[in-house]
């Protein structure tokens, strides 16, 4: 949660008037560094999902995450645990492990009844884009998927792509804030 990448993010999110609500895995929190079962990890995003709704009605609820905290997210969605939520946001959504390349972390992504976003680097080691892009075409409507050129899972950016890395995290903000207000 006080990763400065997230911290960040939620920076760039609020300029663009996009409120976030961090919150921790309960093996974040107990300071582990194997991740959370499903079952606990869904049961945190859901947790995080109602108090978000508690202290902030009448907005737009979006839930997802960076990494595990996405895919977690849209577990959750498929497993209809996330009431209220209008749509997904993924920040590097992790479909695979590094560099082994495979689509079975992606299965649930059928069953999510909301628009999702994903926002993926070209350079990315967790999602193979050759094996992504068919998954957010079999998704139709509901997958809208947003390509950052020669950024890592991390949203690194090359040199050579002319562009910093705050100004990727603009840009996610800026996607993020654009594709929110189409679903109100």
């Amino acid at each position: 949660m006080t990763h400065p990448f997230l911290g960040k993010l939620a920076g760039e999110l609020a300029e663009v008037r996009v409120a976030t609500l961090r919150y921790q895995f309960p093996y974040m929190e107990e300071r582990r560094h194997v991740p959370d079962r499903p079952p606990v990890a869904t049961a945190a995003v859901a947790a995080a999902v109602r108090a978000a709704a508690k202290v902030a009605p009448g907005l737009t609820l979006l839930a997802g995450g960076k990494s595990f905290g996405g895919r977690m997210s849209s577990q959750a969605a498929s497993q209809g645990l996330l009431e209220g939520v209008r749509g997904l946001v993924f920040f590097g959504f992790p479909l695979h492990p590094p560099n082994k390349p495979e689509v079975k972390r992606a299965e649930h992504l059928a069953k999510v009844p909301m628009p999702m976003l994903f926002l993926q680097g070209t350079r990315d080691t967790l999602a193979d884009l050759k094996l992504l892009r068919p998954i957010c075409t079999d998704l139709g409507a509901l997958a809208t998927l947003h390509i950052i050129e020669s950024a890592d899972h991390s949203f690194h950016v090359l040199k050579s792509a002319g562009k910093s890395d705050p100004d990727v995290l603009h840009d996610l903000a800026q996607t993020t804030a654009s594709w929110a207000e189409n679903l109100k």
